[in-house]
């Protein structure tokens, strides 16, 4: 165990297939610029990511929002999310669509709760957030698959 966490990438697709990787990356940068709020988006990744087991995308996102000013006790507290008081209720209704679209295999996606996300959010939010959700499983699905090492990332500076 301990040789596969501390191994190199088993591939690399930024020279394997560079262009389906700016692909993704170009779908991550629309979320980012489309006013979707940034904390969010930041909770939808984490939960995501701690589906799907997802170390790598854990490191990141747990340490970008981290940079961004969320708190220690909702980080510690995403994984059991419904049993704390920490969540606003949009953030409440978009972090089980997150686990129903990740788990989407279990059932597909509840309507009890795609239509509690529709009533937090205007229809072009919610788009951004299905996106934006679509986009975090696909990167954890890259991320397991390469066993991309953990641990090195570093947030960028707020001043850039």
């Amino acid at each position: 165990m301990e040789e596969r966490l501390m191994s190199a990438a088993r591939i690399n697709l930024g020279t394997a297939w560079p262009e389906g990787k700016k692909a993704l990356a170009r779908l991550t940068s629309t979320i980012a610029g489309s006013g979707l709020d940034r904390q969010l988006v930041q909770l939808v990744n984490i939960r995501a990511s701690q589906l799907n087991g997802c170390a790598f995308c854990i490191d990141i996102h747990t340490k970008d929002a981290r940079a961004a000013g969320e708190t220690e006790q909702r980080l510690y507290a995403l994984s059991a999310w419904r049993d704390t008081p920490f969540f606003t209720e949009p953030e409440r209704a978009a972090l089980a669509l997150t686990e129903e679209i990740t788990l989407i295999a279990d059932g597909g996606v509840d309507d009890e709760v795609f239509e509690a996300a529709a009533k937090q959010f205007d229809e072009e939010t919610l788009g951004k957030l299905i996106m934006a959700i679509v986009d975090i499983n696909a990167w954890n699905r890259l991320g397991v698959t390469q066993r991309l090492p953990v641990g090195g990332y570093t947030p960028p500076s707020p001043n850039n």
